[in-house]
Formats: C-alpha cells, sequence, structure tokens
C-alpha cells in the first residue's frame, strides 16, 4: 500500500467569530475581534485526537510461509463467510519490480492471515478458497497486478474503499483518512515506506500490516451505505467492475523516456546517451532484485547526457558519480556513454516519440479553433455537473475520452444516441453515458 494511505490532516483552526463576550468594553478601546482575539465566550475547543487503531481483534497471527501453513490458511478462509478484506504490501523503492512481498487477508470466520510470497510464490490454493467472494481493497488498481503475479485474482464482486471514496466526493481518500470519518479511529502510518523484502519481518511491521485488513470490511459497509444515500451505489458497482476487468497496462513505448528531468535534455545524442544509461542501469538493476534509482539517480543519468563526459575521470567529477560505488562502476557508465557517441545520425532517438490521438489542448486554438471552443464548452458543463454531483470531474468522465470526443466529434448533427455510442467504445460506463451524453452533445453543437 502506497505511504499515502494514512494520510492526516491538522484540524482546521477555529473559525473567526465576532459578537459580544459580556464584558465591558471601554470607549474608543478595540473589541476583542477588533484586537485579533476571539471572545472568551465564542472560542471553539480543538476537536478530541480519535482513538489509535493498535491492536488485533485476534490478536497478532504468524506468517504463513510454509505448504502446509498455506493449507491451514485456505480451510480457514473456505470456511468464512461474506467478503475477503485484501492488501499487499511491495518494496517500492528497494527492489526492482513491484511483485508483492506480503500478503493481508481477513474473512469474518476465518480471522486474519499474513501470507509470504518470497517462501510461496504460488498462492492459487488461497483463490481456490475464497471462490467467487467479494474482495475489498483500497487502491485495488495499485495491489491487483501484485496479487495476480502470486496466482490471486477476484473470483467475484470488487469493493474498492479509495474509488468509492471518491465517488462520494470525499476530499481525503487514504485509508487512514476515510477510515477516520466513517469509523472514528486512527491507524498508524509510520511504517508504510519500508522495506517489504526484508527477512524476517519485524513485529511491528506485521502488525501495521494486519491492522490494514482489520476494519477493511466494516469500512466497506459504511462507505456502501453512504453512497446507497447519495444514490451513488450503482455508479460505484460500474467503477468497481472497471477496475477488476481492467486488462494488463501494455509494456510502454521507451520507457526510458520516463527519466525525470528528461525535458532539459536537447540534443537528439544526449537524449541516445540516457537511453543508453538508463538500458545499462536496467540490466544491473534487473540482475541484482534492486531499484535502479538506488544504483544511479535519474538527476545523474541527465547530468552525464548533458555533459557528455570522454573519460573516466571527467564522469567521475559528476555529482554522484564521484561516489565510491558509481566509480566502481565507471567503466560500465561510460561504455554507454560510448556507443551513445557512436550511434549514426540516423539512428539517434527522435525529440518525442509520434503522438497518438488529439495534440495537446494548448495548441488547439491554433490547429483547430472550432475543436478549441468545443472542449471549452464540454470542460464546463462536466465540471458544473461534477460540482453539484460532489465527485471529482475526472471520475465523472475520463478526461482523455473528453478530448479526443472534442477533437473528431460525431457527424454533424450527431445527437445524444451518437455520442453515447462514442463515449461506450472509449470505454465510459453506463452512468457515465446517461449523464453526460446529452450534456456533450449540446456542448458539441454550441
Amino acid at each position: 500500500m502506497s505511504s499515502s494511505a494514512h494520510d492526516h490532516d491538522p484540524a482546521p483552526d477555529a473559525p473567526d467569530s465576532g459578537g459580544d463576550s459580556g464584558a465591558a468594553v471601554v470607549p474608543g478601546a478595540p473589541t476583542p475581534a477588533q484586537a485579533g482575539e476571539q471572545p472568551a465566550a465564542l472560542q471553539q475547543p480543538e476537536p478530541p485526537e480519535l482513538p489509535l487503531l493498535s491492536t488485533l481483534a485476534d490478536g497478532l497471527p504468524p506468517v504463513v510461509d510454509t505448504p502446509e501453513a498455506l493449507e491451514r490458511a485456505a480451510d480457514a478462509l473456505a470456511a468464512g463467510s461474506g467478503p475477503v478484506a485484501v492488501d499487499a504490501e511491495r518494496a517500492s523503492g528497494y527492489r526492482y519490480g513491484q511483485d508483492a512481498q506480503l500478503v493481508q487477508l481477513r474473512r469474518a470466520g476465518s480471522g486474519t492471515w499474513l501470507v509470504d510470497p518470497q517462501a510461496l510464490p504460488d498462492l492459487g490454493a488461497l483463490q481456490t478458497a475464497m471462490g467467487g467472494a467479494e474482495w475489498v481493497l483500497h487502491a485495488a488498481n495499485q495491489d491487483l497486478p501484485c496479487l495476480a503475479g502470486v496466482g490471486l485474482r477476484p473470483g467475484g464482486d470488487l469493493f474498492d474503499t479509495e474509488l468509492g471514496g471518491r465517488l462520494a466526493g470525499y476530499e481525503r481518500v487514504g485509508l487512514g483518512a476515510v477510515v477516520e470519518r466513517l469509523l472514528g479511529v486512527r491507524l498508524a502510518k509510520e511504517h508504510s515506506a519500508v522495506d517489504w523484502s526484508t527477512r524476517p519481518l519485524p513485529e511491528p511491521w506485521l502488525l501495521y500490516a494486519a491492522l490494514d485488513v482489520e476494519l477493511l470490511v466494516d469500512l466497506r459497509d459504511a462507505l456502501a451505505a453512504d453512497l446507497a444515500d447519495q444514490g451513488k451505489l450503482e455508479w460505484a458497482r460500474q467503477e468497481f467492475a472497471a477496475v477488476r476487468d481492467a486488462p494488463p497496462t501494455p509494456p510502454r513505448t521507451d520507457p526510458w523516456r520516463r527519466v525525470s528531468g528528461l525535458h532539459a535534455v536537447r540534443q537528439r545524442r544526449q537524449l541516445a546517451a540516457v537511453r543508453e544509461l538508463w538500458l545499462s542501469r536496467d540490466e544491473l538493476a534487473r540482475k541484482r532484485d534492486t531499484a535502479p534509482g538506488r544504483i544511479l539517480p535519474d538527476r545523474a543519468v541527465v547530468a552525464a547526457a548533458q555533459a557528455m563526459p570522454t573519460s573516466a575521470r571527467d564522469l567521475a567529477a559528476l555529482p554522484v558519480f564521484s561516489g565510491p560505488a558509481n566509480r566502481r562502476l565507471g567503466t560500465r557508465w561510460m561504455d554507454a556513454l560510448d556507443r551513445a557517441r557512436a550511434l549514426p545520425e540516423a539512428e539517434l532517438p527522435p525529440h518525442s516519440l509520434p503522438h497518438e490521438g488529439p495534440p495537446p489542448p494548448r495548441a488547439w486554438k491554433d490547429r483547430d479553433p472550432e475543436a478549441a471552443e468545443r472542449l471549452t464548452r464540454a470542460r464546463a458543463a462536466l465540471t458544473e455537473l461534477a460540482e453539484e454531483l460532489r465527485l471529482p470531474v475526472e471520475n465523472l468522465l475520463s478526461p482523455d475520452t473528453v478530448r479526443r470526443l472534442c477533437w473528431q466529434p460525431p457527424a454533424e448533427g450527431a445527437g445524444e444516441d451518437d455520442v453515447a455510442a462514442v463515449l461506450a467504445a472509449a470505454g465510459a460506463r453506463p452512468w457515465q453515458r446517461e449523464l453526460t451524453a446529452g450534456l456533450l452533445a449540446r456542448a458539441l453543437a454550441g
């Protein structure tokens, strides 16, 4: 779970208020409000701090790390009832990939199970045990890929408490914030960014991980009730199904272009140097099972590409490369730079990849003023509707879908049904089409 899962905002300041406190006022003297002080009778006390959830109802379970323990966990989950709370911890920033390092499961009648995928890389027995039970996760799109990597996929419905919070109109949707709002307790957050590939896992980390699923089903019930009160529960069901059924993300073209600070690299040969350094770093990181940034940070990749040093000594003069670890790797990095230097001009990477779909909206006014006007009208109408419905406009309808529709609308004179068909082809859910198709048809027609 990401480090933002347990966010906490400071308590709001007490509102400034005038009024008579009942004390005598000396003529010409500033009142307490004028003096910047609030009358004592109107001062509002700070809200009491919510209790911290620090213990588990059933105690801390042992880690499941043997086939025998996995069989016991599967039997217990199969015998349980109701939805299954599911969470996974990854070693982001420590290990090369986004593999699950710990899987947490909790179900009524079963208790909590902490499963070690390092020791048990195939958790198919748990998948069979849970069958078609509903899964409850927070920010499901973050955890589903790594859970699939160990053989776990929702066999029935899915409920995402983070996405549900967005649809309910909550300003803060981290797990901690939603738990505070709906259940009145605080979750600890001190272990959110630790190295979950550590073995053995310290007991305080395991407690933290188990607490993440302790109240997840209760949270699901409270949030479902709020969504139902707002008339949004069916919307949420459709959104949850879309997350569950989303295909795997395809591999990114030229992943090296995600290097932070790449915008500062102006020349194509320098871009080639970034690419060669990135590929060399990625190969080593994969071999070591280490996050690439721990071997060579992005800022060092960009600095070397801009400087294009011609000797190991010049390279070592750059920040980061002067450290002992990268001095030892100096030959590797120089080889990458030399490969970029030797590339023929025709083989240098382009400044940018061919763009699929509409151009950036900032260019619309010059390239197609009518499309720019359509987009302005559509955005204004969607923003107004989103505010009325109390949900983020990007959840009302994907911004990319709106841009594509406005750049290349249906034939002139197209109506609501035609727009709805375009939205459906783009993956918009029925509730989104019902709310926005007519509005967008009017925006397109001007």
